[in-house]
């Protein structure tokens, strides 16, 4: 019988080294990459305490610290893991096309679905196209390129009407929002608290430069509170009405391991009511926003076209699916892990609903077929 052991096989032996080291480094990486699936630990540590002005000022420290530029031409780069769909398109909010990473990019258009390009949530003209905002790829979106100009440098906002190009996602109309008039790009409903927490994160990274060069009608030329209090109110009615999804948290994780810093109004969207909204003057905690009554679930896939699961570790719940307008549309006892039928929901944004006494969890899904 042969004897195959590596010593007496040299051979064999360095093949082996070679797979080993190589399978070392794949690990190394895997490991670096699980370690930032999450905030590090003590991330806003420092910002523990603060209120108001003072913890802006701290998270503008904490993210404005040990980052790095990608560069115009490398936000291309950062799209495959920031802005990745479930079946691994590009990820566009503008629109309903279907974009292969780095294929297609803009380039002329001259209507929707010809290419994609990169879109400055906050317009670059605002900031005279400067460093490190022109590359900060935590408000610089792949979109399509006839949204992105049908945008333009309009603010966001609300109205009545408007137009939204055929094939494309949002409007642009006249403001019907209390204290601001003219011109504004509406977003669709499902990305509304993506864009607040955008303007928030910016507001919060380049309060530094608020009262030299920032324009546009968002901003108030001030350290604090650096927006006008017109898209304060906007922004924190976006924020509150549509939660934080999947989506951002993954596109968060993602960039960090590009830029190394996060947004902390995706880590904990009650930052933004200690500094503009609801508590302000309250001190802020790791705690705050935390809900003792939460129930823990998972809706996949998000969207959705037939049929979604939720799971959760708890029994003897009862699951409600509302629509944008509150109407109950499928009510029903959910097994701890199950497969609901939404063939008979159009495409649109809903809510499901677990209860259990009196303590009860909202999510959002999307239906698209």
């Amino acid at each position: 019988m042969q004897d195959f052991a590596l010593e007496k096989k040299p051979f064999l032996k360095s093949l082996f080294i070679r797979y080993m080291k190589k399978l070392f480094t794949f690990l190394l990486l895997l490991l670096s990459l699980f370690s930032l699936a999450t905030e590090p630990s003590g991330y806003y540590n420092a910002a523990v305490g603060k209120t108001e002005a003072a913890l802006k000022t701290q998270l503008y420290t904490i993210i404005s610290t040990g980052t790095a530029n990608v560069g115009y031409d490398g936000l291309y780069n950062v799209y495959p893991t920031s802005d990745l769909t479930a079946d691994g398109k590009v990820w566009d909010m503008y629109s309903t096309c279907t974009w292969t990473h780095g294929v297609k990019k803009c380039g002329n258009y001259s209507a929707v679905c010809d290419c994609y390009n990169r879109e400055h949530s906050i317009p670059q003209s605002w900031f005279n196209e400067q460093s490190p905002m022109v590359s900060d790829a935590h408000h610089i979106y792949p979109t399509d390129g006839k949204v992105n100009g049908q945008r333009s440098n309009y603010p966001h906002g609300e109205c009545s009407g408007g137009t939204t190009l055929a094939g494309g996602k949002g409007r642009l109309g006249s403001s019907t929002f209390a204290e601001y008039s003219g011109t504004v790009f509406e977003p669709d409903d499902e990305y509304k608290g993506d864009f607040a927490r955008t303007y928030f994160y910016f507001a919060t990274r380049y309060q530094n430069i608020m009262t030299s060069f920032v324009g546009g009608p968002t901003f108030d030329h001030t350290t604090y509170p650096s927006l006008a209090t017109w898209s304060i109110d906007l922004y924190l009615k976006w924020s509150r009405q549509d939660p934080v999804s999947k989506k951002e948290i993954d596109r968060n994780n993602a960039i960090e391991v590009f830029q190394h810093n996060r947004n902390p109004f995706i880590d904990h969207p009650q930052l933004a009511e200690y500094i503009w909204g609801s508590h302000k003057g309250e001190p802020w905690s790791l705690s705050a926003g935390i809900d003792p009554l939460k129930i823990e679930f998972t809706l996949s896939p998000n969207p959705v076209r037939d049929n979604i699961t939720v799971k959760s570790d708890e029994i003897n719940l009862r699951y409600s699916i509302f629509n944008l307008n509150g109407q109950t549309l499928i009510e029903n006892q959910l097994i701890a892990t199950q497969t609901i039928s939404v063939n008979q929901l159009e495409n649109g944004i809903y809510l499901i609903q677990l209860k259990s006494g009196n303590r009860k969890t909202i999510q959002k899904f999307v239906v698209s077929k």
